[in-house]
């Protein structure tokens, strides 16, 4: 079984070595003694966000927490494309489950999306908390996932931010039921034949009742491409990992089948 990942303060890993030792505190600390009772002698996996990543033998525990003896460091940061998913709010928690896969699967941003026909709507503090669970939703998929970087959350943005976002980026895809043509053909030819795979990929979901037609509008004025998955109709949790799964297998998961 993979080793349990814990998280070092940023940079730790910076000019570490084979032999170094280095000191997990605090939260992570508490976690790693009292909740999953690592004991001198086992073996984990640190990483401090810049997508270092290394093994490491536990050599001393205390109760606020551990330190541990650095075996081997490899960089372990993502291979491209870059991966950001725009979220619209959704209900039901299912905007949040879409993070918590996403953030499995690899992505590297989510952009929570205040769409037009999103019925959850945040302001204020409401706002502030309900980004702060996004952001701890992806640190614990981040760690149950083994991955050496947490995705970057943010926003709400508005559909205007959005559109300015999208410009910017390397391909963008509006899922859409009703699209003409399917993700799967878009990046069909990616990486075949020395094409190019773009640096980065952007994925537009909607809330439930789907995007609206302005934003549509909008954003393929923005160079965003709309693009259904296959034949059937997915829910807001489901359709951005489904997305992710087809851009991956044309990218990363090439070759390690």
């Amino acid at each position: 079984m993979t080793a349990a990942l814990f998280w070092l303060d940023p940079d730790t890993l910076d000019g570490a070595r084979a032999g170094s030792t280095v000191h997990l505190t605090g939260t992570e600390g508490h976690h790693a003694v009292a909740v999953r009772r690592i004991r001198v002698g086992e073996t984990i996996l640190v990483a401090d966000g810049s997508g270092l990543v290394a093994h490491a033998d536990v050599t001393d525990v205390t109760r606020e927490g551990l330190s541990a003896r650095l075996e081997d460091i490899h960089d372990a940061t993502p291979a491209a494309p870059r991966l950001i998913l725009a979220q619209a709010l959704a209900k039901n928690d299912r905007d949040e489950a879409a993070v918590e896969t996403a953030t499995e699967l690899g992505v590297d941003e989510v952009l929570a999306w205040q769409a037009r026909r999103s019925i959850v709507v945040w302001r204020g503090e409401r706002g502030r908390k309900s980004l702060r669970k996004w952001s701890n939703i992806a640190l614990a998929a981040a760690k149950q996932a083994r991955r050496a970087t947490v995705p970057l959350v943010h926003g709400p943005v508005g559909t205007q931010e959005l559109v300015q976002r999208v410009a910017q980026v390397d391909a963008a895809y509006v899922l859409h039921e009703d699209a003409p043509t399917g993700l799967v053909e878009q990046m069909s030819s990616w990486g075949v034949d020395g094409a190019a795979i773009p640096g980065q990929v952007m994925l537009v979901v909607g809330p439930e009742g789907g995007v609206a037609p302005e934003e549509v509008l909008l954003l393929q004025e923005a160079g965003a491409i709309p693009v259904r998955l296959g034949d059937t109709v997915l829910r807001s949790s489901s359709a951005g990992p489904a997305g992710l799964s087809v851009v991956l297998a044309a990218t990363r998961w090439r070759g390690h089948a």
